[in-house]
Formats: C-alpha cells, structure tokens, sequence
C-alpha cells in the first residue's frame, strides 16, 4: 500500500488539474463540450487507482480530508463574499421557481428509485439510495440516509448510496456544460450586453481604494485573511448550532452565511474591505483544487459492488435529469441565456454537489459570458435553501417503505 500525506496529495491534486487543463486544450472534443478541468484529471487518476487495486497491484490511500474541507469551505466563503444583498432583485421570481423545481426534482427522483426498484425485484428502500439522497443530496446526505436505511435492514445501503452518489457526481460534471452547451447553440442564446462580456474587468472588479493605500501582497493577504476568519467563525458557529438543535448543517453553510454578513456589513457602511477580483482569483483556486481532491479520491472499486439494478436506475436518473432540465425547467425558468446556465447549476447538484455546479457554471460563463443571475441563484438554492426541501422528501419516503 502506498500512502500519501495531505501536502503530497495536495501536491498531486494541483498537478492533475493543470494535467485536465492540458488534456482539454488538447482534446478538442472535451473544450467543445465544456468539461471543467479538475473532472478531467482527477477522474483520470480515480481510474488508474481503480486498475491498480483490481488487479493487486498497488492500493493507494490518500490523506485528503483535511484539505478537501479547507478548500471546500475557502470555495464557499468566496461564494458568500460576492452575495451582496443588492444583487438580490437579480433573483427575484426566478430564485423561488428554482427552488421548487429543485423539491420537484427529489420527489420524482424518490419515485424514479422505489418503482425502478420494484420493477427489478430489489427492496424499495435499497431503490432510495440511488434516489434524492444520493442524487441531489450528494455524499453527505448519501452516507448519512444509507446509515438510516441500513439500520433498517438493508446491510448494503451505505455502500449503494455512496456508489450513487459517485456515479452522481461524475455525470454531474460530464453532462451539465454540454447540455448547456446545446441549448445555447440551439436557441442562438446570448447573455445580456453579450458586447460588454468580452471585456476585461480588472479594473471594475480591482478594489482600487485598497490598492491605492496598500502593497499588492498586503491588499491579499488582507482578503485571505477576511476569508480565513469567516471559515473560523462559521465554522465553529455551524458546529455548535448542530450540537445545540441536533440538526445537520454542511460544514461550509456556516462559513458562507457569516461571509454574506461582513459582505454587505462591508457594502453597506462603506467600509470598502473586500477586493472581489482578488476574492475571485481565490475561489477559482478553490473549486478547482476542492473538486480534483474530491474526484481524485473517489473509491471507483465500490461501484463494481453496486448491484446492475442500482446502475440502471442511476442511469436512468442521469436521463431524466436532462429532460427533466431542457422540456420543463428550461422553460420555467425563462427560456434565455441565464435560464440556460442555471440548468448546468441544476444538474451539477441536482445528480451530485454544489462545487459540481459552480464549475459547470464556472466552465460555461467562461466561454459564453457572464450570468450574474445564475451565480446568485444557484449556491443560494444549492448551499442555503436545496435542504429546506429535501430532508423532509427523503425522510418522508424512508417511513413511506421502511
């Protein structure tokens, strides 16, 4: 066996990233399709990991849950920085027609698992963990409810709905740009002032009162450290809210609502704290660094113990998410170009995670041009809100068949 510390993981997950971003712009097929790059390399070495293991020659454990938490919670705070409270009238009806689609989505796809599993001769609770839990819950919640389900009675249930979920997230990734990528070609559609989104906004986005009293490393070390102490605050905040209510919340929910507080506290008083260009610069090394760790470690071995009736209905989930997104909720949600971007959001957590969708969205708004919309509407529903709705979805279905 051959193990890795978390710097030497580190070190590899930055290395398979730059390594995706070769592959990509190389392979013309995978830069038409829109495929993030931190998918590409991380993906790549899930599957040598996954050969060596079968084959006995080599079994390689990584140290990566230390610093899969830190850039996952970085990502998230960087996300809260840029939520300010102006922004909101972007949202509007198009937030809360998101956000009930995302309950629709559980729902359906709770029903997609239970008949699937009963049509395959499969218990229906096994049925759930290739459902919402798995699907739009992600790992979190997969390996939280597969606990659940397993406790009452079906002994493979944590290993089916973490398999799920890794079949989630990849696919997630795979298809959400592409499909994207299809509705803007087909529908001609183009962001708003498409002229201005060529454009570069350093100089929009630079917070020029900082730079013009401060050194450039002193202006980022400023704003690493404005992230830092959101990540600590929210953090230890998050921690002590669960162990006071007994509820659940995601390690970074915490960190973001206190981002989203010293944002508009910053905005609103006229501190002028934030650099969002540096802020950026930060979240983008975050998502890419966060999902390459995530996909890198990946045990792709557990997914040939995943029974062929679960890899049906997984499948069959992947299909239906994408009809599900072009047929209805592409028009729901507006039929235009942030409409379009919103959907590689949807089916970025809606098989897998939120970072999942904030680099479909990343990937798309890089190549067509920005959708100020889309970034507000979907980590709100994806990180704040998305559990408002699922965890009494899949609770609801669990006694339903238990």
């Amino acid at each position: 066996m051959l193990e890795l510390d978390a710097i030497t993981t580190l070190a590899l997950a930055s290395v398979l990233y730059l390594i995706g971003i070769y592959i990509i712009n190389h392979v013309g097929i995978l830069k038409k399709l829109c495929i993030p790059a931190p998918v590409i390399g991380g993906l790549l070495f899930a599957v040598m990991v996954a050969i060596l293991e079968s084959t006995g020659l080599l079994t390689i454990k990584l140290d990566s849950d230390f610093i899969q938490d830190f850039f996952m919670l970085a990502f998230f705070t960087t996300i809260g920085l840029g939520a300010s409270f102006k922004l909101l009238r972007l949202g509007g009806k198009v937030l809360i027609i998101y956000f009930i689609f995302c309950g629709v989505l559980a729902i359906f796809q709770n029903i997609i698992g239970v008949s699937l599993a009963k049509l395959l001769n499969i218990p229906p609770l096994l049925g759930l963990t290739a459902g919402s839990m798995s699907m739009e819950g992600g790992h979190g919640n997969a390996a939280a409810y597969g606990k659940t389900v397993q406790e009452l009675g079906i002994d493979s249930a944590v290993t089916a709905a973490l398999a799920a979920a890794t079949l989630g997230l990849v696919a997630g990734g795979l298809i959400g740009g592409p499909v994207v990528k299809f509705l803007i070609n087909k529908y001609n559609l183009k962001p708003e002032n498409a002229e201005e989104t060529i454009k570069d906004y350093s100089d929009v986005t630079a917070n020029q009162y900082l730079h013009k009293r401060m050194a450039p490393t002193t202006v980022f070390l400023m704003q690493f450290a404005i992230v830092a102490i959101c990540m600590a605050i929210g953090s230890y905040l998050g921690t002590q809210f669960s162990d006071l209510t007994g509820i659940n919340i995601p390690i970074y929910v915490g960190a973001m609502f206190i981002a989203v507080i010293i944002r508009n506290i910053s905005e609103y008083s006229n501190l002028n704290i934030i650099d969002m260009k540096l802020i950026n610069s930060i979240s983008d090394v975050s998502l890419s660094l966060f999902l390459s760790i995530a996909l890198m470690s990946i045990q792709l071995t557990e997914i040939y113990q995943l029974a062929i009736p679960l890899i049906i209905i997984v499948l069959v989930q992947v299909v239906f998410i994408v009809l599900f997104s072009v047929i209805i909720l592409f028009r729901g949600l507006g039929k235009d170009y942030d409409a379009a971007v919103m959907i590689g959001g949807f089916i970025g957590h809606g098989l897998g995670a939120t970072p999942n969708a904030m680099a479909n969205l990343d990937v798309i708004t890089k190549k067509y041009g920005t959708s100020p919309k889309a970034y507000l509407v979907v980590p709100i529903v994806g990180a704040f809100l998305i559990d408002l709705l699922g965890v009494p979805i899949v609770t609801t279905f669990i006694n339903i068949f238990s």
